[in-house]
């Protein structure tokens, strides 16, 4: 099988090559909003979407133009790797998996890719790789970078430059190393609970720094706008966010970690992060309830990361041969695991689960990663068994869509 795996180091980049970069970013930001302003006023004129290769034919026409030759100095393939960045964005617009195109903003993701892999070059015995208009650039070798070189982007944050390298290679097809199954229940008052009663306390990275946040913002408020200081306090502020974000980060990558070596399958809830986060400020016309309580309720479900979660744990059981089963979340924590009775009764606290029916009691996270647990079982059965109707010939009959692989010619 083929594996794709990104390395990411931070850039030791010198004064010359930071400013490089800074322009090199700038100009992929201008092309793509200035791709998006074309885009929009062609549609207000009544024409047509332009493409990937039209839009490429505007490029060359700024480049060569005298109202922008500045951009002659910035590598010509991030330049067109930028243009179908915005092309990207419209088609998944059209396709309605994805809100409509946004403006960049300078000193927001700033960044560039060199999509050639010919164009870049590594050399990891001296810890430093070459990039086209800016040389030799020296790196923070971690790791050694395992299969061939796809391509590289280099980002800015807080401060600092980055390089993110993709990779590709055969593995054989991994074998799970452990043998058993984990229901997972993800909550706030504890991170993640197991079926088996275990459980993992919350990082609660944001609300640990939460108070030096707000001091460091308030600070930047009170300077003049672009002003030394103002950018120093602003720089205080990018700090504070990228230590939030790394702590979090490598709280969840422990966690997976862990996770995919001691089970072979792992089933979660299917949660909805995007709509369960969702303001409650309602409208003028018809303001919302409870604004406040729904506002410090979503900062402490982003505050855990649970989509993230589940995308490491996702392609950490996919390494490890193991599988990822996502489940109905509904009724998980008032469905009694002995007798199977459903009601909102069963739990009356946050913590606490006693069955009105048969007595049964348990914290309530732990009765919900066990539901969790059989739900999955159950749909990993029920996908198994269509599988082999398939592959006999039959339809399926669970109700749940089951890929087929194409059969090899003979």
């Amino acid at each position: 099988m083929r594996r794709f795996q990104a390395f990411k180091f931070e850039l030791k980049p010198t004064g010359e090559q930071q400013r490089d970069m800074r322009c090199f970013a700038g100009s992929c930001r201008y092309v793509y909003n200035k791709a998006l302003a074309l885009q929009q006023e062609n549609y207000e004129a009544g024409g047509k979407f332009i493409g990937f290769f039209a839009m490429a034919k505007y490029l060359t026409e700024w480049r060569n133009g005298p109202a922008t030759p500045w951009l002659k100095d910035s590598p010509i393939h991030p330049l067109q790797h930028a243009l179908k960045d915005a092309d990207w964005a419209y088609k998944k617009f059209f396709a309605k998996r994805a809100g409509f195109p946004r403006f960049k903003k300078k000193g927001l993701r700033d960044s560039f890719r060199y999509p050639a892999a010919k164009q870049v070059k590594l050399d990891q015995s001296n810890s430093r790789i070459f990039l086209p208009k800016l040389g030799w650039v020296r790196y923070r070798r971690s790791r050694d970078v395992v299969g061939d070189l796809k391509y590289a982007t280099v980002s800015q944050r807080a401060g600092k430059w980055f390089v993110s390298i993709l990779t590709e290679r055969e593995v054989e097809s991994p074998l799970p190393q452990a043998t058993s199954a984990v229901g997972i229940d993800v909550g706030i008052a504890r991170f993640a609970t197991f079926s088996d009663g275990d459980y993992l306390e919350p990082l609660n990275s944001f609300r640990r720094h939460e108070a030096r946040l707000r001091r460091a913002q308030r600070a930047m408020s009170r300077k003049k706008r672009l002003s030394h200081n103002w950018h120093k306090a602003k720089r205080r502020v990018q700090n504070i966010h990228a230590h939030i974000a790394n702590a979090r980060r490598d709280y969840l990558h422990k966690a997976t970690t862990r996770i995919s070596q001691n089970h072979a399958m792992v089933c979660i809830e299917d949660l909805r992060v995007q709509y369960m986060s969702k303001s409650a400020a309602g409208t003028v016309k018809a303001p919302g309830r409870n604004v406040r309580a729904k506002s410090g309720l979503n900062k402490s479900i982003l505050d855990q990361g649970w989509y993230e979660f589940r995308r490491q744990l996702e392609y950490k059981q996919a390494w490890s041969g193991g599988w990822l089963i996502a489940v109905p979340p509904q009724n998980t924590s008032c469905t009694c695991p002995t007798c199977g009775h459903v009601f909102a009764d069963n739990r009356p606290t946050q913590a606490r689960f006693a069955c009105v029916r048969c007595g049964y009691a348990d914290h309530a996270d732990v009765v919900g990663a066990i539901n969790v647990l059989r739900r999955g079982l159950a749909l990993f059965s029920s996908e198994g068994q269509d599988h082999a109707r398939i592959a006999c010939g039959e339809p399926a009959q669970s109700g749940h869509s089951v890929k087929q692989e194409p059969a090899e010619a003979a």
